[in-house]
């Protein structure tokens, strides 16, 4: 159970990242306010999620999702490009996400 909330920890840590670009600097109120919640939904669901996990993988897999979920969203909704390199990095972004999760035990 704590692995699925950990990766839900990571999906919201991929919905604050997105909502402090729609932010445009805190400037937008709406953004900014779905920033501060997310982000505060994500933290506490990782620190859940950290009394049973090892920090250092789980850390590591919740920053992955959230950075390779980011990527995938800017690349297909939000017109980031799509260039070859960024594209065979984020295969082993998420191929290494996968390796310490298979690794990380429990």
């Amino acid at each position: 159970m704590d692995w699925i909330i950990l990766f839900i920890a990571g999906l919201f840590e991929m919905a604050w990242a997105l909502f402090l670009k729609q932010s445009d600097g805190f400037s937008r109120p709406l953004p900014t306010v779905a920033f501060l919640v997310t982000l505060a939904i994500s933290m506490a669901l990782l620190a859940y999620a950290l009394k049973t996990l090892p920090v250092g993988t789980a850390y590591a897999i919740w920053t992955g999702i959230g950075a390779a979920g980011t990527a995938i969203v800017a690349i297909l909704w939000l017109g980031e490009s799509r260039d070859l390199l960024k594209l065979v990095s984020l295969v082993l972004l998420i191929g290494g996400i996968i390796g310490l999760r298979l690794a990380g035990g429990d």
